[in-house]
């Protein structure tokens, strides 16, 4: 039982670090990692994945360690798309949106990447609009 845990819990940390390179590469795309972007992905990490306070720098350095050495977002975007399912893809695209959101404004780059994120993460285009205005709402926009 041990063993499988152990398993259960490196898979958990795979498909997290996955999702936080994702929220990186978002808060990375203009050239700039903002304090306010920084800030926004701890406190994602935290109320909308539930990790630990403790645990956070350790998965936000894995997810960067990551990013560096890949080539491509595919990579990430296999990971949740084996692991999680409809709803949680949806939650993970809405956390990307918050990312996108905490300047207030959408930038050209940042839209062409929500759309191909929402693509690898075979989400439709009306799913990735509509976790868009949830956010929009939610954030008071």
């Amino acid at each position: 039982a041990g063993l499988r845990a152990k398993h259960k819990a490196e898979r958990a940390d795979r498909i997290l670090t996955a999702a936080c390179a994702l929220l990186l590469e978002m808060a990375a795309i203009d050239g700039e990692f903002s304090a306010s972007e920084q800030q926004a992905v701890l406190a994602i990490l935290r109320q909308d994945y539930g990790v630990d306070a403790g645990e956070v720098s350790d998965i936000v350095a894995a997810a960067q360690a990551e990013r560096a050495r890949s080539i491509d977002l595919w990579r990430f975007t296999s990971i949740i798309n084996q692991h999680y399912s409809k709803a949680d893809k949806l939650r993970v695209i809405e956390t990307i949106w918050k990312v996108v959101y905490t300047d207030g404004r959408l930038h050209g780059h940042e839209d062409h990447l929500v759309h191909t994120l929402a693509t690898l993460l075979n989400l439709s285009h009306p799913e990735l609009i509509a976790a868009k205005l949830r956010v929009k709402k939610a954030q008071g926009f």
